[in-house]
């Protein structure tokens, strides 16, 4: 099927550092998603591992054979239910080197097509995770899609390449939860998202935990920035939003956004014979 529409379950739950219970909200999360006849359903950064730094501070006695098991259950349930999957998690590497935080992309055959690994980790991350260095791109109902987390947010250069690659929806999965109260990220976490759809012309699913204290809930961006429809906060659950390629939006750097990528940082018509322009020191 290659029609240009796809059906997108944003998801949100209280991510924790018991893999076995945020197991059974991913499972009853994909059950419900697919009941509702979505394509693919998106969880937030290491729903199903929890998140290193915040619910637990060591990987010394995690219990990876556990998180591998629920892993594989949660690739059953796909092939089941016949849908795909964007699963946050962790991915342990070779002794000594760091866990990656990760994205597994499941397909609706219960197989892992690929992974995304978090390429930029804040300064807190690199004291548990090691950074990937690659994009995951993949195409679904003839959508162009690509997988990012949380702090990529702050590489503008990252939307861009992947503009450049053609990509269309991005599925951003984030962790900003348990904390104290409002915060830096309630103004400024979604807003940004909401800009890399707008200057790249993104459909954007953008998921979070739900956990007490979330500063912003899960949400969903059309490629003019705006948000057309989010969580309620600190509430499990997930929005369903249609991504459609046919529609158009208003985008006014179309015509010229292809000539600023190629460095020519301006829609004037070139150097002008004509000292009024070229003499800057004058009034």
């Amino acid at each position: 099927m290659s029609n240009g529409i796809l059906t997108i379950a944003s998801c949100q739950f209280p991510v924790a550092g018991d893999v076995r219970a945020n197991a059974e909200w991913i499972r009853r999360q994909m059950t419900e998603a697919a009941e509702n006849n979505a394509d693919i359903v998106h969880f937030s950064e290491c729903a199903l591992s929890g998140y290193a730094g915040t619910d637990f501070f060591t990987f010394d006695d995690y219990d990876w054979g556990l998180l591998k098991d629920k892993t594989l259950d949660i690739m059953a349930l796909a092939a089941k239910l016949g849908i795909w999957v964007v699963l946050g998690s962790s991915h342990p590497l070779t002794l000594p080197n760091k866990p990656h935080n990760c994205l597994y992309l499941i397909t609706p055959e219960g197989r892992l097509a690929d992974r995304y690994d978090k390429r930029f980790g804040t300064e807190g991350d690199l004291q548990y995770y090691t950074p990937g260095d690659r994009s995951v791109l993949f195409t679904l109902n003839g959508v162009r899609c690509a997988l990012l987390i949380c702090f990529d947010l702050r590489f503008p250069e990252v939307y861009r390449d992947l503009y450049k690659q053609g990509v269309q929806c991005i599925f951003q999965s984030f962790y900003n939860a348990r904390q104290t109260g409002q915060s830096v990220h309630s103004q400024i976490m979604r807003q940004t998202m909401q800009t890399h759809a707008a200057c790249n012309h993104f459909w954007i699913s953008m998921t979070n935990s739900s956990a007490w204290f979330s500063p912003y809930p899960s949400c969903f961006i059309q490629p003019d920035g705006r948000i057309i429809d989010q969580m309620e906060d600190h509430k499990e659950g997930f929005i369903l939003n249609q991504v459609d390629t046919s529609e158009t939006f208003y985008d006014p750097s179309a015509p010229f956004r292809e000539q600023a990528i190629r460095g020519r940082l301006t829609n004037g018509p070139g150097p002008l014979d004509d000292p009024r322009s070229t003499h800057h020191q004058e009034i």
